[in-house]
């Protein structure tokens, strides 16, 4: 199944969050905290009011209780709109 996006909406996937700290100190799963960094599956066109300037690929952080949660196809994505999108992390 694929989704599609409309008006100034972002369909993003969560990047795998770290299994250790820094300092090497390894996670427990039961303590990870919900990951901030996610990838743009889509975006929507955009609205006459509002610009999209994500794309599909783009990396970008998030606010933590941000959008709506689905999951399909064994897959969790993450429905925001363009302005709960805090930052694009460049390289």
């Amino acid at each position: 199944m694929k989704l599609r996006p409309m008006a100034d909406n972002v369909l993003l996937k969560a990047q795998d969050a770290p299994e250790a700290t820094v300092s090497g100190i390894i996670l427990a799963t039961t303590n990870k905290e919900k990951p901030a960094i996610f990838e743009v599956v889509s975006a929507g066109p955009g609205t006459k009011d509002v610009a999209m300037t994500v794309k599909a690929g783009d990396k970008v952080v998030v606010s933590k209780f941000a959008g709506n949660e689905i999951k399909l196809d064994g897959e969790e994505y993450k429905f925001v709109k363009q302005d709960d999108i805090l930052a694009v992390v460049e390289d």
